[in-house]
C-alpha cells in the first residue's frame, strides 16, 4: 500500500521519476520503517528469550533506537508526528507480550522473517516501478549483504539455531537482489547519459 506524497519529489529536490502517482522514498520509508523496527524488535526478544550470547544480538538495540529515530522523521517530514504513536505504542506492547509463551515467540520470529522479506520487496517493487535507484545506495545494500553473510557464520559457530539460519540465508538473497537491482539501474542511468 503506497501512500500518495503530497509533492512530486524525492527527498533529494528532483522530481519524481515517473509520471503520475509514483511513490516518493519517503512513502517507501514509511512502508518499510515499521515492518523493518518490528523485525528487529521481535529478533531482539528471541535472542533474549533463548538467553543466547550477548554478541549475537549486541547491534539490535543499536538497529532499533536507528529505526525509531527514523520513524520519527518520516513522520515529522509527512507533517503528522503523532501517526507514530500507534507504531511505537504496538512496539513496546509487542515486547512485553511476546515471552509470554513459547510458541508466541518462535510464531513472531518466523512472521519476522516473512516481514523483513516483504518490506524487501517493497522496496525492490519500488526501485522498479520508478527504475531509478538514485537515491538509493548499492554501499548500503552490500554491507547489509555482508552483515547477513557474517551473521550466518557466527550463528554457526554459536547457537546453530535453524530459525536464525533460514533468517539470515533468506535477507543474504534478498540484500543480493537489492543490491543488484540497484546496480542495474544505476548501470543503465549511466548508458542513457
Amino acid at each position: 500500500m503506497w501512500v500518495a506524497a503530497k509533492p512530486a519529489h524525492d527527498l533529494t529536490g528532483h522530481p519524481s521519476p515517473t509520471p503520475g502517482p509514483a511513490p516518493s522514498l519517503l512513502c517507501l520509508q514509511l512502508a518499510g520503517c515499521p515492518c523493518a523496527l518490528q523485525s528487529f524488535l521481535v529478533f531482539l526478544r528471541y535472542q533474549c528469550y533463548y538467553e543466547y550470547p550477548l554478541l549475537t544480538y549486541l547491534e539490535y538495540p543499536i538497529l532499533i533506537v536507528q529505526d525509531v529515530l527514523l520513524l520519527l522523521c518520516v513522520f515529522h517530514f509527512n507533517g503528522n508526528v503523532r501517526g507514530a504513536v500507534p507504531y511505537l505504542g504496538a512496539f513496546v506492547a509487542s515486547w512485553f507480550v511476546l515471552p509470554l509463551q513459547k510458541w508466541t515467540i518462535d510464531l513472531a520470529m518466523n512472521l519476522s522473517t516473512f516481514i523483513s522479506a516483504a518490506s524487501k520487496f517493497a522496496q525492490l517493487q519500488y526501485l522498479w516501478k520508478t527504475g531509478d535507484s538514485g537515491a538509493v545506495s548499492a554501499l548500503t545494500w552490500s554491507l547489509a549483504s555482508y552483515t547477513c553473510a557474517t551473521r550466518i557464520i557466527t550463528t554457526l559457530m554459536t547457537t546453530s539455531d535453524l530459525t536464525i539460519l533460514v533468517r539470515f540465508v533468506i535477507m543474504l538473497a534478498l540484500n543480493l537482489w537489492v543490491t543488484a537491482t540497484v546496480l542495474r539501474y544505476r548501470t543503465a542511468a549511466v548508458k542513457a547519459e
